[in-house]
């Protein structure tokens, strides 16, 4: 473990470092935020790569495709164990863990000789990225005041979303200067300097706690969790017994996890607490974030199957096309946190989860001729009403939550957030085909086939979004801060 800064002031430079007076941010979170964007922005870098990587590594495309496969599987598994690994170790220690673990990947990356090599560079990297998010979440619930964190959390949407949106982009102005390889020779000293300049700067927030660690918890939250979102990536690219005994598997093992975790309550600690359950509002706010990530990245992915596979874009086309709605989303997140500490979740939750659902039926309408302005509007707008969902449910749910669960209850969302995003896609997918199955079987041509089962799976993701309707009705404004938090400095 990294020891804090051993200094007679160290007591008062950690307070000054880690806390800030209203209406500012402390350093810490800034630093934490610049961390997490540029792990973020490299779950989507590889995207436009693949055709260079099919042609380099002479590999199909469904093999190429395991690259984000891979990393949403990793991010899978080992999220659920953050939530004791951030309890056990220091802020300064699980930094440097993230940060050097995400760095290695990108070095074995850009190195690769075999295909498999560069896989498992990427498994490494979203080992690194898995914990950025936890991480970030639980610090900035410990040391933001709860009348600032809307505000704060707004910069964190910043980093989220930002970068996922930048990543096709900036991979397509990479790629047109060489080899994919730059994508990583590029990314590793900019992470190098932010992990760096990080553990220049960081100082440890809160004590860790000493803990044993349940080897058995691990292997069943890993392979559990893992299994189903492989199972799911599986949907409609095999028959359906194998996805089926893959996914049955995966929910076995997360219902053994699941009852394993209430048995290790009454006696030890949990890998993951489950008793974040038992605040309500942290447990509506669940349910709206997985259905509200069910519908948004499952119609994210049919978008790019739109735009190339019948319109006839480029990837790096289809990046620009979509990057203004995730900078429009981006760069509201601090103005949507600043009107939720104002006003609370209600004037913006409800509203926003209305509009979303309403311009997702919009684009379950678009057709082969719609015009790339329209699509560009819509898409943008619903990224605003996706802004205006996700920062005041974040900030909603945690602070529902005592400070001894803030950990846990940021692995808690992390993981759904992953296994929600496959759900969607799987469920839309199977749409998207079936939908297109019939229309051919019925006659129909096979770009009106393909354009009927889109609309169909973009109707889909509206019709779940409808769950965000309901679950927004019950949210309250606010929370009273538990005993512990921070409510001013």
């Amino acid at each position: 473990m990294t020891a804090p800064i051993e200094t007679g002031d160290v007591a008062e430079f950690e307070d000054e470092f880690a806390t800030a007076a209203p209406g500012r941010t402390p350093l810490v979170i800034k630093l934490l935020v610049a961390a997490t964007f540029v792990v973020f922005l490299n779950e989507t870098i590889m995207i436009n790569a693949i055709p260079r990587l099919m042609v380099d590594f002479n590999i199909a495309e469904r093999s190429a495709q395991w690259l984000s496969t891979a990393f949403m599987l990793t991010m899978a598994a080992v999220i659920p164990i953050t939530g004791w690994f951030l309890q056990r170790v220091s802020t300064r220690s699980a930094y440097a863990t993230a940060m050097a673990t995400f760095c290695t990947g990108t070095l074995l990356a850009a190195v690769a000789p075999t295909f498999e090599v560069l896989l498992l560079g990427r498994v490494i990297q979203a080992g690194g990225t898995a914990v950025m998010m936890p991480l970030l979440m639980t610090t900035l619930m410990t040391v933001v005041a709860a009348e600032d964190r809307g505000r704060v959390m707004g910069q964190v949407t910043l980093a989220m979303s930002c970068a996922p949106a930048l990543g096709p982009a900036v991979a397509g102005v990479i790629l047109e200067l060489g080899s994919w390889r730059l994508i990583f020779v590029l990314v590793l000293p900019v992470a190098a300097l932010v992990a760096v300049s990080g553990m220049r700067l960081l100082v440890n927030v809160g004590e860790p706690q000493v803990s044993s660690v349940s080897w058995l918890s691990v292997v069943l939250a890993a392979s559990g969790f893992g299994s189903f979102v492989y199972g799911l990536t599986k949907v409609g690219t095999a028959s359906w017994t194998t996805p089926a005994l893959i996914i049955g598997v995966g929910v076995a093992l997360i219902v053994l996890f699941a009852l394993y975790q209430l048995r290790l309550q009454r006696s030890e600690a949990p890998l993951m607490d489950l008793r974040t359950l038992k605040h309500r509002t942290f447990t509506v706010s669940l349910v709206l974030m997985s259905a509200g990530f069910m519908a948004f990245l499952g119609s994210m992915i049919l978008l790019p199957l739109y735009l190339q596979d019948l319109r006839g874009l480029s990837a790096f086309q289809t990046g620009l096309l979509v990057m203004p709605g995730g900078l429009a989303m981006g760069l509201l997140g601090p103005q949507v946190g600043k009107l939720y500490d104002r006003f609370g979740s209600r004037v913006l939750v409800i509203p926003g989860s209305i509009g979303m659902v309403a311009v997702m039926f919009l684009i379950s309408r678009i057709g082969t001729e719609t015009p790339y302005a329209l699509i560009l509007a819509m898409h943008m707008v619903l990224m605003v009403t996706l802004a205006m969902i996700f920062t005041p449910v974040f900030t909603l749910g945690l602070g529902d939550l005592p400070p001894h669960l803030y950990s846990h209850g940021s692995s808690l969302l992390g993981t759904l957030q992953q296994v929600a995003g496959a759900i969607g896609t799987a469920l839309l997918v199977v749409t998207l085909d079936n939908r297109q199955d019939h229309l051919r079987e019925a006659g129909a041509t096979t770009v009106d086939a393909f354009m009927g089962g889109l609309q169909w799976a973009f109707a889909a993701g509206a019709i779940i979004g409808i769950v965000v309707i309901v679950t927004a009705l019950m949210l309250p404004a606010k929370v009273d801060a538990p005993e512990g938090v921070p409510v001013g400095h």
